[in-house]
């Protein structure tokens, strides 16, 4: 059975501070609680990051990166990729 997960890539545009950080991380505390976020964190080797989502859809998926804070108030831009999850559970 294929299980799908949402990879939104996260691209530095320009610097930001601790409010937009601050609604950031509230933004992932919601989507923990949902139960949608897999994983997530900034990248040591290049400006920006990752967060890794269960989505009923690309379309609901592509939602919840643009409700991000970082990209909304246009600190950030991203990419959506769409990741077939190869695990225990899925056979690898």
């Amino acid at each position: 059975m294929k299980k799908i997960a949402y990879v939104i890539l996260l691209e530095l545009v320009r610097p930001f501070g601790g409010d937009v950080i601050q609604r950031h991380i509230e933004h992932l505390r919601a989507l923990d609680e949902a139960g949608q976020l897999m994983l997530c964190g900034p990248f040591t080797d290049h400006p920006g990051g990752m967060v890794v989502v269960r989505a009923d859809s690309y379309a609901a998926a592509d939602e919840v990166a643009r409700s991000d804070p970082f990209v909304a108030e246009g600190y950030e831009t991203y990419a959506l990729r769409t990741l077939e999850v190869a695990d225990k559970e899925t056979g690898y």
